[in-house]
């Protein structure tokens, strides 16, 4: 036996549903041994025997349920589901302009035809080709669903849906042939309806999910097109893709680095935050590996090819964020965990409704069930118990308790994209937090400064450092004069610069020499710096890059460069402590580092130098320790943790892969915002329960009622609309009354929280 695994990108998953559709299908399919289905990127992993099942099958399966497998390559499976979100667009135009003449039909109906019998013939048939041509048209793919399901014993929505349109139907073409009572017009109305509501559920659907697909191709756009290849006829330019392993690549200041490689020549500072998340570059020298995707940022190199393909780093990444959407923990929502017990038993009840109207009658002759088989009776009942049963309540509870929560969230600079994250979010334990860009500002600034000698001042050593700096182009340097800049010193000119890659910068000003560079290079220059030693070990201990200035030979301070820690991050650990949540960070910055953070903002657990893979690994085995994990994240590195976790955050000042990838954006760069999304989400679980209570009570009792065959199809149709209407009052009343939701765009586009008096962002 070999046991082998595939992934298939799907398309056309709406649902909970579907997903337990296709994990049912696979079960009943000799020779899979364990299916995963992620449906929030509609990825579905199999691993099975290919001696016993073969790929074709496999894919055969997923096709004979109904849904679409998606082109492999990343561009072209985007384009393949803006092509579905557009035929979705024009199903639902199609399904919605059937059923508003039909809503005129019926007015027309109600208020004209009652006048006028002889019309109601004409009326009836309209009605039955708007119904068909709703049910075969744009919902004709909801029927070929319902029937690959049946064929496999499978019970879901489209079974449900297709059993009350067609009761609708059926009903309709009884009132014109049989039973001429029966209200025709309302039963052909049913069909219409319930078809458009399925079919706007799905595009909503398709329309939300559409939008995270970027995630992975914004990632593989990071890698340049073509690579500058030096070989020993001179430098061309071909495709990265035509390189291999051993190729020699140039690499100017400013370009992104192709591929992965080693340096063999040249020295430069490169912006390796597209793996670490670390804001400072790391100075390269021959023999040092690069990263494919970070950036150069002062020096030329030349750069040896050692992974490419499937190997190189960000094409690992991207397997990543596949491998995490396919494994990350399903969630079964509450509303399909009571419809995966309502959608049989509506179809047993309607069965049965009819059969005792046929038998009830016949055994008890002359009781209360009358003296004979009531035909007409045991239809209407089975027809009105599975227009009754539609759930189109119980559908609309939980997005309608997105919408109300994610107004409230968006006030406090909280965007929340996914429903699944309002059910996991109360029963997280466990957050995750990235240090750089999350904890931290996530670019380097001046933390602190140590003059030395009698009369200088932090200032002049500011100054100082300004002046020799002012030509350089290194991310460091740029912090020196920013902060220079915000205190307002001035600085001259230097009258000669040099800056020495990976060491620092030589200066002249007023024919003194300045060095401005690491502590070891002054030293190596003939500066002593062993004054500063107990300075130099407490910035280091503080994780700071410590910058050594000095004139002339004579040490006059130092300057400590790092990644201030947000104003709110302390307040935020501590809240998440209060609410019983354990934070941990994780980072692939050193442990140095990682761990003074940590200590200053109150977290115990900390993993440094942690690579993309291993965050997800990391948060895999807390999840499988049967911990609820939230991560928060903002950079590249992160994406893989954050589509893993059961709920990802993502700092909105961050990557767009890092957003893309996540089920919470916090607008801004605000931490706080984490502790106010578990808060939301919670609320805003408990009216998705008060609203599925309320809309199973209208099902229910709407079912039990229509199984006396006394229930007409119009009481049936307004039903559902009060069922709707407490669902819409329960989300929304106490939202108006306080002025919830008011001005969430400003906040959305301020970033911050808007004050609903004044219009104004209340925080950034």
């Amino acid at each position: 036996m070999k046991t082998v695994s595939e992934q298939f990108a799907v398309g056309g998953m709406s649902c909970s549903f579907c997903a337990e559709s296709i994990r049912k299908a696979y079960d009943r399919t000799d020779g899979v041994e364990d299916v995963d289905v992620g449906l929030a990127h509609e990825e579905v992993r199999v691993r099975y025997d290919d001696d016993r099942v073969s790929e074709v099958e496999l894919k055969d399966t997923l096709r004979d349920l109904g849904y679409t497998i998606r082109d492999p390559d990343k561009r072209e499976r985007f384009r393949e589901q803006q092509a579905e979100l557009e035929a979705g667009k024009r199903r639902f135009a199609l399904a919605g302009a059937g059923s508003l003449v039909t809503a005129a039909l019926m007015l027309w109906m109600i208020f004209v035809v009652s006048r006028f019998e002889s019309e109601s013939m004409a009326m009836d048939l309209v009605t039955l080709g708007l119904a068909l041509g709703t049910m075969f048209g744009p919902g004709r793919y909801i029927l070929e669903k319902a029937i690959q399901s049946l064929r496999r014993g499978i019970f879901n929505q489209h079974v449900l849906l297709e059993a009350g349109a067609f009761a609708g139907l059926l009903g309709g073409l009884l009132g014109l042939t049989v039973f001429p009572g029966f209200p025709t017009v309302h039963f052909f109305a049913v069909s219409v309806f319930v078809t458009t509501y399925h079919v706007l559920s799905e595009y909503t659907s398709l329309l939300v999910r559409t939008r995270t697909s970027r995630a992975v191709q914004d990632l593989l756009e990071l890698r340049p097109d073509t690579a500058r290849r030096v070989t020993d006829e001179g430098v061309e330019e071909v495709p990265v893709d035509d390189l291999e392993v051993g190729d020699r690549v140039r690499v100017k200041p400013g370009e992104h680095v192709p591929v992965d490689g080693t340096v063999r020549e040249g020295e430069s500072a490169v912006d390796e935050s597209v793996a670490t998340g670390e804001s400072i570059p790391e100075e390269k020298i021959p023999d040092d590996e690069v990263i494919g995707g970070s950036v150069n940022r002062t020096g030329t190199l030349l750069v040896e090819v050692i992974a490419t393909g499937d190997d190189a780093f960000l094409n690992r990444v991207a397997r990543e964020i596949e491998a995490a959407r396919a494994t990350k923990p399903g969630i079964v929502r509450l509303a399909d965990s009571v419809l995966r017990y309502f959608v049989p038993g509506v179809l047993l009840i309607a069965a049965l409704a009819f059969l005792f109207w046929l038998v009830a009658p016949a055994v008890w002759q002359g009781g209360p069930f009358g003296t004979g088989p009531n035909v007409q009776r045991a239809a209407f009942a089975a027809l009105a118990v599975l227009v009754l049963g539609y759930p189109c309540a119980l559908g609309m509870a939980t997005p309608l308790a997105l919408i109300r929560g994610g107004g409230a969230a968006a006030r406090r600079g909280v965007l929340l994209r996914s429903a699944d994250a309002f059910q996991v979010l109360p029963d997280i334990d466990r957050v995750v937090l990235d240090k750089t860009g999350t904890i931290t500002v996530g670019e380097p600034s001046v933390v602190e400064t140590v003059a030395f000698g009698a009369g200088r001042t932090e200032f002049d050593i500011l100054a100082t450092a300004a002046t020799a700096e002012a030509f350089s182009g290194h991310p460091l340097a740029d912090a020196v004069l920013e902060r220079a800049d915000e205190h307002g010193l001035e600085y001259d000119d230097p009258e000669a610069f040099e800056s020495v890659t990976g060491k620092g910068v030589r200066a002249t000003v007023d024919g003194d020499e300045l060095l401005v560079g690491k502590p070891d290079w002054l030293a190596a220059a003939g500066v002593d710096v062993s004054r500063a030693t107990d300075d130099l070990d407490a910035l280091r201990n503080r994780g700071l890059t410590a910058v050594g200035v000095a004139c002339d030979g004579d040490l006059l301070g130092l300057v400590g460069i790092g990644d201030e820690i947000k104003a709110d991050a302390e307040a935020t650990v501590r809240r998440l402590r209060d609410a019983g949540i354990t934070p941990v960070m994780i980072t692939g910055d050193d442990e140095r580092t990682a761990r003074a953070v940590a200590d200053v903002v109150g977290i115990d657990r900390v993993l440094a130098d942690v690579l993309p893979e291993e965050k997800r690994a990391e948060i895999r085995r807390l999840q499988e320790a049967d911990h609820r994990v939230a991560m928060v994240g903002d950079g590249i590195n992160d994406a893989p943790g954050l589509t893993q976790a059961d709920v990802g955050i993502a700092i909105g000042a961050g990557t767009d892969i890092a957003i893309e990838s996540a089920d919470v954006v916090l607008v801004g760069e605000r931490l706080g915002g984490v502790v106010d999304a578990y808060e939301i989400g919670a609320k805003s679980y408990h009216k998705t329960r008060q609203n599925l209570l309320a809309a199973f009570a209208f099902n229910g009792v709407g079912v039990a009622a229509a199984t006396t065959g006394l229930v007409h199809p119009v009481f049936a149709m307004i039903a559902m609309v009060l069922s709707v209407s407490a669902v819409l009052a329960n989300s929304f009343a106490g939202q108006l009354l306080s002025g919830e939701g008011i001005n969430t765009e400003f906040a959305l586009r301020e970033g911050g929280t808007a004050d609903a008096s004044s219009g104004e962002p209340a925080t950034k």
